[in-house]
């Protein structure tokens, strides 16, 4: 078949399996007809979707794409047979889960890691030497950063404006583009960015959670300027306007998801960089709120070897099959959750359609960062930074 009607194909695949689970299509913002023409056919089978899936990998070398498609779209059915799959009942293993709908290999991380972070901890932390255990000290010092509810709003519009700034001077962005923010509950998740089309996004902060000052500005920086809305506003300015229809859409546990987490998860660092803390400090001065930059990031240089916490747990419940009370122990012992953040977090390893999710933050940051940090110099990484912003890259194309 030729590249359109290939594309074609693959695009109806991708929206069928919104038939098995809503949610499934985390966007899409192609021809309306393609979905309309899915949602009026019969519920598919997933054993059938897995058939196709397989059928149009078979096809992928004759259907006259460019190499970079050519890629993008093998580890998308990959992905997308994997999820097929599992929706028939096969019985897939965790780990090989993982590396079909992402493109990467994972394994335990180091518990004298998270012990080295942990000991970094104790000494940023106030309350050294009071004989206080460091997870109370830690979340003492984070109630202190807890932002009123009342507050909320106006600090999510002022660090919004600030990254859109920084962002359209770096990245051009269209002139029409905008983000709408509202506040929801009974989430698993602290943040989604609904992406609408016509570089418009939607996005949901939840309310269950304590947002606190620290991690406020990472949050808008994911899910808003340079993050996800960013990165769909360009590539839908640049890949979907030049033809490569494929990107339309953006499916629930494929590679693109590591990729878009990792960059994401990068965001503030690339935008702001180093500093962020003392930046972030001067917009909640103007805010009336006092927050301690500086402090604020230490801590997160001393966290960052608990990075691979999360994903640790998803292994023990997944793969090993432990308990949900014993990985409820692991995350508060290892991350210093409270018992309430732990459920939260077990909520989200616990869904089904969610519950590899958590490797896309984990090894897309640890991917991504690594790539990006191999540039020569600031503007490499800038250049690079962009490319992740514009091309259709997968895993395998930074390996």
């Amino acid at each position: 078949m030729g590249a359109d009607t290939f594309v074609e194909e693959y695009l109806l695949l991708g929206l069928a399996f919104d038939r098995l689970e809503e949610g499934f299509v985390d966007a899409y913002t192609g021809d309306p007809a393609l979905r309309r023409r899915v949602e009026n056919a019969p519920a598919p089978d997933p054993r059938d979707l897995s058939h196709i899936a397989q059928r149009l990998r078979a096809d992928l070398p004759s259907a006259g794409l460019s190499d970079e498609r050519t890629l993008f779209l093998d580890v998308h059915l990959r992905a997308m047979e994997c999820s097929a799959r599992k929706f028939a009942g096969d019985d897939i293993g965790f780990v090989d889960e993982v590396f079909a709908y992402f493109d990467v290999h994972i394994e335990p991380g180091d518990e004298d890691v998270y012990r080295d972070a942990h000991r970094q901890l104790d000494e940023v932390l106030p309350g050294r030497g009071t004989g206080a255990a460091l997870a109370d000290r830690l979340r003492t010092h984070r109630r202190t950063e807890v932002i009123p509810a009342d507050r909320l709003a106006e600090c999510v519009d002022a660090f919004s404006s600030a990254l859109r700034d920084r962002v359209r001077a770096v990245h051009p962005l269209p002139e029409t583009e905008r983000v709408e923010y509202e506040v929801v509950g009974d989430k698993p998740w602290s943040g989604f960015n609904y992406y609408l089309g016509d570089f418009r996004s939607r996005v949901a902060i939840n309310a269950d959670l304590d947002q606190h000052m620290t991690h406020l500005p990472h949050l808008i920086a994911h899910e808003a300027y340079p993050g996800h809305h960013t990165e769909h506003c360009r590539k839908e300015a640049g890949l979907v306007a030049a033809g490569q229809q494929e990107q339309t859409l953006f499916l629930v546990n494929t590679p693109q998801c590591l990729m878009a987490e990792g960059l994401a998860d990068l965001a503030l660092d690339a935008i702001v960089g180093p500093g962020w803390g003392l930046w972030a400090q001067e917009i909640y001065a103007d805010l009336g709120l006092r927050f301690d930059g500086e402090l604020a990031e230490r801590v997160s240089r001393a966290s960052a070897g608990l990075l691979s916490v999360r994903q640790d747990a998803a292994l023990l419940l997944h793969d090993r099959r432990r308990s949900q009370d014993d990985v409820a122990a692991f995350l508060q012992r290892w991350s210093l959750s409270t018992p309430d953040r732990a459920r939260q977090s077990l909520r989200f390893l616990s869904s089904p359609l969610w519950r590899a999710y958590i490797s896309t933050y984990v090894e897309g940051y640890r991917l991504l960062g690594g790539w990006l940090a191999e540039a020569p110099d600031g503007s490499g990484r800038a250049e690079r930074f962009r490319r992740l912003l514009d091309e259709p890259l997968v895993p395998a194309s930074l390996r």
